[in-house]
């Protein structure tokens, strides 16, 4: 046993040198290469015109610095940092044919794009919230969701979510690696621990257990939340305010299937047992990591009157 350990540790010593960059392999027999890069990026640019529009619009009205549209801000950003954590990534190995990437460059992509996928869930959340508030307490709304608790909301999920995936990022840090290959599309948790020199399921399950346990803690949240909404708009006798009721809900109830969905039917696919070909493995991963983020700005941009208002103003003042 002892023997052993001090194998593994010299194991560790050698690798952490011997590995410097890693080779992405996710792409390898991809079918037109340059034209899915070309889609991912006109996709990627798409998302960052279409939250950066929001952002600064939100930014630029002071009638819409109220507590719904901080959170579609604070979206927005989340958004950016997740297309931008592995679009360029992909457009580089699909358009230049690029696929190594260093060690340290690899595990920040990793963290960036895990923290905003669980910012993504902790900001529909707090959405969600905002929603109940709203339609629940319409008269306290502004006295609960005041400025100072919003800030301290947002600070909090991202305090907690960067505890979180640093401490995933830290698991992949220190463990030593046997193989430069990363079988994914970018650098992600599972491919980068299926490539150390470790069985891959000690270092799984615990990642995993805490991803389900936001994912479906918050899914839950947010179908108890909808469920006090339905309650609360049945009581509203005005056609009128209950049509206004639903609209205001629909955009978030949109991105929320945009969020969930993805992921859910990759769950069930791999629960049942069908087998992907590797273009649709690879369609599945792109909608799951670039679907929502491109999704979001206009939804919020079309169905949100204040913002869509805002938007047609400025290409009226640019003609």
């Amino acid at each position: 046993l002892q023997d052993n350990s001090i194998w593994t540790m010299s194991l560790r010593n050698t690798t952490a040198e011997a590995i410097t960059e890693f080779i992405i392999v996710g792409f390898n027999g991809t079918q037109h290469p340059k034209t899915i890069g070309f889609i991912i990026l006109t996709i990627y640019s798409l998302i960052l015109l279409g939250n950066t529009i929001n952002i600064c619009i939100i930014a630029w009205d002071r009638c819409l610095h109220t507590p719904m549209y901080f959170f579609i801000s604070n979206l927005a950003a989340v958004d950016i940092i997740r297309s931008t954590s592995t679009s360029p990534t992909m457009i580089v190995i699909l358009l230049a044919d690029m696929t190594t990437i260093s060690y340290k460059p690899c595990l920040t992509q990793m963290f960036t794009y895990f923290l905003s996928n669980m910012m993504e869930v902790f900001t529909i959340t707090l959405m969600a919230y905002d929603r109940l508030v709203a339609i629940s307490n319409p008269l306290r709304y502004h006295s609960i969701l005041t400025k100072t608790r919003i800030i301290m909301l947002i600070v909090v999920s991202w305090v907690l979510a960067c505890a979180i995936i640093a401490s995933f990022t830290g698991t992949a840090d220190r463990l030593p690696y046997c193989r430069r290959t990363v079988n994914s599309l970018f650098c992600d948790y599972p491919a980068l621990i299926r490539a150390a020199c470790v069985n891959p399921e000690d270092h799984l399950l615990v990642p995993s257990v805490i991803s389900s346990f936001v994912t479906f803690g918050s899914f839950t949240f947010i179908l108890m939340s909808y469920l006090k909404i339905i309650f609360a708009v049945v009581k509203i006798s005005s056609p009128a305010d209950r049509k206004k009721m639903y609209s205001t809900c629909l955009s978030h109830l949109i991105v929320v299937a945009c969020v969930f969905v993805p992921p859910f039917v990759g769950v069930i696919l791999a629960r049942i047992g069908l087998v992907l070909s590797l273009v649709e493995r690879h369609v599945l991963a792109i909608v799951c990591t670039l679907g929502p983020s491109l999704l979001n700005p206009f939804v919020y941009c079309f169905r949100t009157k204040e913002i869509r208002n805002q938007v047609f103003r400025i290409f009226k003042s640019v003609a």
